[in-house]
């Protein structure tokens, strides 16, 4: 099982899920680059500039591992990876698991459900100037535990 973290987070995220897969699948964690404990000198602002290069990462991170058939469960914008991997790589999984995905992030004329493009630059600014802020503010939300702040405490001190 290849877990994938959302935007803004890291695989910590994962660390409530994933121990009970482990006797039965073997388990893959990993941030994406720019999140988490990743090499942040890897980031090529053209690579990942579409989510087909984060996709050419998951793609890569499973056939170094060998890895066929698995089961990805994608968070948030990683399902939309995961759905774009399995695409690139049809024999890596036999399975996709979403939660939260969204096939479309910007509003435009045609479409709402997503954010308006001051909404992201106000997000990536928030992010940028306060992250353990935005994990503290989102981490309830995420968990579907909105009215319950305390939610945020079981997170850890990310660094950069």
């Amino acid at each position: 099982m290849v877990f994938a973290h959302g935007f803004g987070c890291d695989q910590n995220m994962w660390r409530f899920v994933w121990p009970a897969f482990a006797e039965e699948y073997r388990i893959v964690l990993f941030d994406h680059v720019g999140c988490g404990g990743s090499d942040l000198r890897a980031y090529d602002i053209g690579k990942y500039a579409s989510l087909e290069g984060y996709a050419d990462d998951v793609v890569a991170i499973c056939r170094e591992l060998d890895l066929t058939h698995s089961i990805f469960v994608g968070h948030s914008v990683s399902a939309m990876i995961g759905a774009i991997a399995s695409i690139q790589g049809p024999e890596l999984f036999d399975e996709l698991i979403m939660i939260g995905p969204s096939p479309r992030y910007i509003d435009d004329d045609d479409y709402t459900g997503g954010f308006s493009e001051a909404q992201v630059n106000e997000l990536l600014e928030f992010l940028d100037d306060n992250h353990m802020g935005w994990s503290q503010a989102m981490a309830p939300v995420i968990m579907g535990n909105p009215d319950r702040r305390n939610s945020a405490r079981s997170l850890p001190t990310l660094s950069a």
